[in-house]
C-alpha cells in the first residue's frame, strides 16, 4: 500500500476557513460601524475598530491566497470548469445589480424631491408653503427640540420637506433640550417639540411641528413685525419688572421670542392698545372694575387674546366685592372661576395642585410631557359654553384632589373631604376657549404663582404659560392653509371562494410553477453538459 504524501494541498482548507472568519468578522465590524455612523453608539475611541476591520479584510486576501498557493489545481479547475462559467454569469448579474443600486441611490441623494403618489396629495406642501420658500431672503437653519421621550418622526419628515422644497436655504438639525438644557434656555425654549427657526440674527420659535405653524414662523421670519404683549396694572398684579412677585423670567422669556412686553393700565388709557396681541392678568389683588372689563370684552369681541390667572378669594383682598371679570368669563365664555382651594394629596404639599393629565388635543398641552404645579390653586368649571364658543379643559388634577369650600375655617386644622360640600377631582387647573364667530380667544388659570420667578422654571410651569402666549397671540390672518381632508378608505373582506383562490394562488400556483422553471432549467443543464 503506498503511503499518502503530506502535500500542501491537503491543508488547503485551512485557507478556506481562515478567509471565511475573517470575512463574517469584517461584515460585524463593518455593521458596527454603521451603528456608530448614525449616531446610535460613540465609541471613546475609535482607532481599535479602524484597526480590526483593517486586520479582518487582510486576513481575507491571506486565506484566499493561502489557498491558490497551496492547492493551485483545484483553482485552475474551478476558473475553467462548468461551475466556473455559470459563476461567472451569476457574478456579473450580481455586479449589474449592485452597480444599478448604487447608482439610484447617488442619483436620489442628490436629488431629494420625491414624489407624492397619494390620491389626496397628502405629502405635498401647500402653494402658501412653497411660495413662502421660494421668497427666503437668506439660508434658514431650524433646530427642533425634542427630548427622547416625544417621538420625532412626523416632525423629521416634514422638516425634510421644507428642506427638499428650499432648493438649498433651508436645514435642520434635532436637539435634546434634556442633554443640552444651556442651548434650550438660550433660545427661549420652554418645553418640548419646539422648533425654532434661524436667519441671521433673527429667530422665530413654531410652538409644534405642523405645516401651518412652520410656514407662520418662517412669514414671520421674513416680515418681521411687532408683536406686542401687554401685562395689566392697577389691581396689585404680579410686576414684571421685579419684586416679591416678579414675572421678569416670564419677560425675558418672551422677549427671546421676539415679543415686546409692556404693561397697560385701563383705568388711566381707558382703551386697550391697538397693537395688542394678547393681556395678561397676573393675580390682581383688587377686582377689576365694570369699565374695565366692558374695555376687555370690546377687545376680545374683535379677535383679540386674553389670560386671566385669578388667584382663590382667599388669598386676596376681594372680600365681599364682586369680581366683574369672573362675572365676564362665566357669562360670554362658560368659564366659572370656582370659589374654592385645590388640595391634592398626591403632593407633598397638598396646597400644590399637581397635573395628572392634559388634553392632547390642543396646541397649548399637546406636547406636554412635564408635571405642571399651581401653588394655592381655585378649581375652574365648564358651565355652558355661549354659542359660537369652544372651552376645553387644558390641565386636570388627579382624583386624589378637592376643591375645598371652607378653607378659612379649617385653617390649621386636619382637612379632609366633605361629601356633599367639596367638589372632588379631577378638577379643571386651566381652560382654553375661542369664540369662532369673533375670532376671540381666553385661557384661564385658577393661580398665578406658578408664573412667577419662583416658580416659571419648575416642571413645565413657563412652558404652559408661554403656549398660551402664543395662542392667545396667534395672528389668524398671516396665514391660512387649507387642511386636506383625507379620503377614506374601507376594506372590504374576499368572499369564501375569492379566499380560496387567493389561497391557492399564493400557497400553491406561484410556488410550484418557480420550481417547475428550476427543475427545467436544471435538467437542461444537465442535457447540454
Amino acid at each position: 500500500m503506498a503511503k499518502k504524501t503530506n502535500t500542501p494541498a491537503r491543508y488547503a482548507y485551512i485557507g478556506l476557513i481562515v478567509a471565511l472568519a475573517a470575512f463574517v468578522a469584517t461584515g460585524l465590524i463593518g455593521l458596527f460601524k454603521g451603528v456608530i455612523a448614525l449616531g446610535l453608539y460613540t465609541p471613546q475611541d475609535p482607532q481599535p475598530i479602524n484597526i480590526a476591520l483593517s486586520i479582518s479584510a487582510g486576513l481575507i486576501i491571506i486565506g484566499l491566497a493561502a489557498f491558490a498557493i497551496m492547492d493551485p489545481n483545484r483553482v485552475r479547475r474551478f476558473l475553467t470548469g462548468r461551475q466556473a462559467r455559470y459563476g461567472s454569469n451569476a457574478l456579473i448579474l450580481a455586479l449589474a445589480v449592485i452597480g444599478i443600486i448604487a447608482v439610484v441611490n447617488v442619483l436620489v441623494y442628490q436629488n431629494p424631491n420625491s414624489w407624492d403618489l397619494t390620491e389626496d396629495k397628502a405629502h405635498t406642501l401647500a402653494p402658501e408653503t412653497l411660495q413662502a420658500l421660494v421668497t427666503l431672503p437668506d439660508k434658514v437653519q431650524a433646530i427642533a427640540f425634542y427630548s427622547s421621550r416625544l417621538p420625532s418622526d412626523e416632525a423629521d419628515k416634514l422638516l425634510g420637506d421644507f428642506k427638499a422644497n428650499s432648493k438649498g436655504k433651508f436645514d435642520y438639525q434635532f436637539v435634546d433640550p434634556d442633554l443640552d438644557p444651556v442651548q434650550a434656555r438660550q433660545a427661549g425654549i420652554t418645553g418640548d417639540g419646539k422648533i425654532m427657526l434661524m436667519m441671521g440674527d433673527r429667530k422665530e420659535i413654531a410652538s409644534y411641528a405642523s405645516e401651518t405653524e412652520l410656514t407662520r414662523a418662517m412669514i414671520r421670519l421674513i416680515s418681521p413685525n411687532e408683536r406686542v404683549i401687554y401685562f395689566l396694572t392697577g389691581h396689585g398684579e404680579a410686576d414684571i419688572n421685579g419684586g416679591e412677585m416678579s414675572l421678569a423670567t416670564a419677560k425675558s422669556t418672551l422677549e427671546s421670542k421676539n415679543y415686546i412686553v409692556r404693561t397697560l393700565n385701563l383705568l388711566t388709557e381707558n382703551k386697550v392698545p391697538e397693537d395688542a396681541l394678547s393681556i395678561v392678568i397676573a393675580g390682581p389683588q383688587k377686582p377689576l372694575s365694570e369699565q374695565e372689563v366692558n374695555l376687555l370684552k370690546k377687545y376680545l369681541d374683535a379677535g383679540g387674546g386674553l389670560i386671566v390667572m385669578e388667584n382663590p378669594i382667599q388669598f386676596t383682598e376681594f372680600g365681599e366685592s364682586a369680581d366683574p371679570l369672573a362675572d365676564y368669563t362665566a357669562k360670554d365664555w362658560g368659564v366659572t372661576l370656582d370659589n374654592n382651594v385645590i388640595l391634592d394629596v398626591t403632593s407633598q404639599q397638598p396646597l400644590n395642585a399637581v397635573s395628572a393629565s392634559y388634553s392632547q388635543s390642543h396646541p397649548i398641552t399637546q406636547n406636554q410631557s412635564y408635571y405642571v404645579i399651581l401653588p394655592q390653586a381655585r378649581s375652574l368649571s365648564i358651565t355652558g359654553a355661549p354659542q359660537d364658543v369652544t372651552a376645553t379643559p387644558l390641565i386636570l388634577t388627579s382624583d386624589q384632589s378637592w376643591g375645598e369650600i371652607n378653607f378659612t375655617s379649617a385653617e390649621g386644622s386636619q382637612v379632609s373631604y366633605d361629601e356633599g360640600v367639596d367638589t372632588l377631582g379631577p378638577l379643571n387647573m386651566a381652560i382654553a376657549a375661542d369664540n369662532a364667530a369673533t375670532k376671540g380667544r381666553i385661557v384661564v388659570f385658577g393661580n398665578s404663582i406658578f408664573a412667577t420667578d419662583q416658580g416659571f422654571d419648575a416642571y413645565g410651569n413657563g412652558n404652559i404659560f408661554v403656549n398660551s402666549i402664543d395662542w392667545t397671540a396667534e395672528q389668524e390672518d398671516l396665514l391660512n392653509i387649507t387642511p386636506r381632508e383625507a379620503i377614506e378608505r374601507t376594506f372590504t373582506p374576499p368572499s369564501s371562494l375569492q379566499f380560496v383562490i387567493i389561497l391557492l394562488s399564493s400557497v400553491c400556483i406561484i410556488p410550484g410553477l418557480i420550481i417547475v422553471a428550476g427543475v427545467s432549467a436544471w435538467i437542461s443543464r444537465r442535457r447540454r453538459g
